[in-house]
């Protein structure tokens, strides 16, 4: 039987693009990926609200140089599980469509 789990929470292209992003570093700034995926700061702000909330993403602002923190942005285990059970099911769909056939 199947682990694979599709996840509603992650599958948004955005949030999905942001879990895939964070699976094979420790953190990334909130500018990076901002500017990696070509979003308002408010647009990526909501994404990761729903992540925090849902407890796939921690955030992190510790105060930098100067006094102005950055927004350190981090996959939980818990995310990465789900990240990892929703690519599992992605891919068991895609294995049921015949991608060399024709439409009938």
């Amino acid at each position: 039987m199947s682990t694979a789990q599709f996840n509603e929470i992650i599958h948004a292209p955005l949030r999905l693009r942001i879990c895939a992003s964070l699976a094979s570093v420790d953190t990334l700034e909130f500018g990076v990926l901002r500017d990696e995926f070509q979003v308002a700061d408010s647009v990526l702000s909501k994404h990761l609200k729903v992540l925090v909330d849902s407890g796939y993403v921690t955030l992190d602002k510790p105060t930098g140089l100067g006094g102005r923190p950055k927004t350190w942005v981090r996959i939980t285990k818990e995310g990465h599980a789900a990240l990892i059970s929703h690519i599992a099911a992605l891919r068991e769909l895609a294995a049921m469509v015949d991608l060399d056939g024709a439409a009938s």
